[in-house]
């Protein structure tokens, strides 16, 4: 994990795609997507990845409480698309802590057959958890939405992650869903939420790497 801190809490980006705050265990994935597949026509087996490396995560962390920054769903639909055994995989989840489905552009409303809570944002400490960004100066925000990822060269060739972005006034997380797509980083987009400091936390195999970018 890499440490990186909002709006003077610490918190640790994982090299799964979540934020992980150890203080009050809490996890904080954004953008599941599920049921992209078969939105597109596709085998569904996004959702049963995506549910799977869920789980691990919270094997391995065992939260008091996750978050889920919203378009955890595709779109409207997508509970209507679920497999038996994934709904059934996504029940056992939620009911192991406290859940809450942030709404997204995707999901406004997000389904709540398989438990947990909805809200269009929390705020636990001096940090709130919403799905877009707002503009502005939003000290203590944390987001997803727009699914950043980095290129970068290792060993003479240019690899692209999936990354977190934060300047330490506030954080947007990466895509978690297995087909979500990405916006690069350096696009204009991110540029006007964000202030001096900024850096790119980018995912790898095992580890996160921090890209300082300006």
């Amino acid at each position: 994990m890499s440490p990186l801190t909002v709006n003077g809490v610490d918190l640790l980006a994982d090299h799964a795609g979540a934020l992980w705050w150890p203080e009050r265990r809490v996890l904080v994935v954004a953008d599941l997507h599920l049921e992209k597949g078969s939105a597109l026509g596709l085998p569904p087996y996004d959702s049963r990845e995506t549910l799977g490396r869920l789980e691990r995560l919270l094997d391995r962390l065992a939260p008091s409480q996750v978050i889920a920054l919203g378009d955890s769903f595709h779109d409207r639909n997508a509970e209507g698309r679920i497999g038996e055994a994934d709904g059934n995989h996504l029940s056992r989840l939620t009911a192991a802590c406290d859940w809450v489905w942030i709404e997204g552009n995707h999901d406004p409303a997000p389904a709540g057959l398989w438990g947990g809570r909805v809200a269009r944002e929390i705020v636990v400490g001096s940090l709130v958890f919403r799905h877009q960004a707002e503009d502005g100066r939003a000290a203590g925000e944390v987001s997803g939405h727009y699914h950043p990822k980095l290129s970068v060269a290792v060993r003479g060739r240019m690899v692209t992650g999936r990354c977190f972005l934060s300047d330490e006034v506030r954080l947007v997380l990466p895509a978690f869903g297995a087909f979500a797509g990405g916006l690069d980083a350096r696009d204009p987009a991110f540029r006007r939420l964000f202030g001096r400091g900024l850096a790119a936390h980018v995912l790898g195999v095992s580890r996160v790497v921090r890209v300082p970018l300006g």
